[in-house]
Parts: C-alpha cells; structure tokens; sequence
C-alpha cells in the first residue's frame, strides 16, 4: 500500500508518540510551521485558521478540537488546513496550564469554588462521566435504570466552568496567534515569490543566451558556406 510503514507501530508505541513525538515538539512544532507558511492561501485567511484551531484548543470538547477548529474556520472564513495544524497549540505539554487557566477562571465567573488540591479527580470524573455514557447507552435496550450522577457532576464541576474560563483565554490566545503568524506568513510568501521570480527570470536569461549562441553559430556556418 502507498505511504504505509513497513513495520507497523505497535498501540503503545502510537501512545508514546502522541504524547512525545519521535523528532521531539521542538522538530514537530517546526515542521507545523513550516507547513503553515507553506499553505497556497490569502495570508489572512491562513492566519485566520491557524487563531480558529489555537481557539479550539481551549474548549472542554477533548477528541473533538479537530472538528471544533474546523467548525470554528469556516465560521471566521479561515483556512482549514492551517485550522488543522493551529489545534496542535493543545498538546500534552500546554494541556495541563490550559486546563487549569480556564477551570480557575470559569468556576470565578459561576461564583462556584476551584480546589487545587482536587486535580487528580479530574481524571475520574471524566472516567465516571464516561462510564454514566456507557451504561446509560446499553440501559436503551435493557430494564436497568439511567445513571446521571456522574454526568451532572462533571457538567457543573468541569464541562461548564472549563467552557466559560476557557473562552476568554481562548479568544485572546487565538488574536494573539493571528497578529503573530499574519506577518510572518505574508513575509515568507513575499520572499518564496522573490525567489521564485528570480530563479524564472535567471532560467528565461539562460535560455535567451543558448538561443544567441545557437543562432551566431547558424549565421557563421551560413556564411562559411557560402565561401568558395
């Protein structure tokens, strides 16, 4: 198959690498942005894609910033694929200063309480609320009852103050990626064109001077013939 590895990644080896990238975040971080400034787009709309997925990054919809961006670009009139490449802004390593950003503001703005010493329960309410999602799926077609406890806590304890904190983060992160990646994006896609311009006219200059010598040597053998 086209573009298949020939040794298959292994499950553990495909969690590792989401987490640490084999080249490191530094390597991966470059090559996004490379990738970015290589986009064929308007500069603004590119850098429009790129705030809408760094945007998307600080929503509670964890599996879903991918469509989120998506979502978020089209609503902006942003590029997409730079959308795509601006959600790896949320990574394992920004996740946790994220989360804990927008879960300070958003119980602040509820008037509810953060515990800071509460961060490991965290992962189990996403655990029960995962596992309220899963019985409640098969109690569709059984006699048990629905449970709802886990899912109401983590509405009102992560879901809803992770929403409302992670907005205004959010917002300000995704203007900041703007101004800073529109510049830059325009500079290098000014720079490419030079270049590429340059290149063309050395290209259309090399051709002319063959053309030249091809033609003074044509002129020369028509005049050596012509002597008797």
């Amino acid at each position: 198959m086209v573009f298949k590895r020939r040794n298959a990644r292994t499950h553990l080896q495909r969690l590792r690498d989401s987490v640490w990238p084999r080249g490191g975040w530094t390597r991966a971080f470059r090559y996004v942005r490379h990738r970015i400034r290589r986009l064929p787009d308007d500069p603004r709309r590119i850098a429009r894609g790129v705030a809408a997925g760094v945007f998307s990054s600080f929503t509670p919809f964890f599996g879903l910033h991918v469509a989120a961006g998506v979502v978020v670009a089209w609503i902006v009139r942003g590029n997409v694929l730079a959308a795509l490449l601006g959600t790896l802004f949320g990574n394992p390593l920004t996740f946790p200063l994220i989360a804990v950003v927008s879960m300070k503001l958003g119980h602040r703005i509820l008037g509810t309480r953060f515990d800071e010493s509460e961060h490991a329960t965290i992962v189990g309410r996403f655990v029960g609320a995962g596992e309220d999602l899963k019985h409640n799926f098969f109690a569709l077609f059984t006699d048990d009852a629905a449970h709802w406890a886990n899912l109401y806590n983590f509405w009102n304890e992560i879901f809803l103050p992770y929403l409302a904190g992670g907005l205004l983060p959010g917002i300000v992160a995704g203007a900041a990626a703007y101004f800073l990646s529109e510049p830059l994006i325009a500079a290098y896609q000014k720079h490419r064109r030079k270049r590429l311009r340059d290149r063309f006219e050395k290209l259309r200059a090399r051709l002319h001077a063959r053309a030249e010598q091809a033609a003074d040597n044509g002129t020369a053998g028509d005049g050596q013939a012509g002597n008797p």
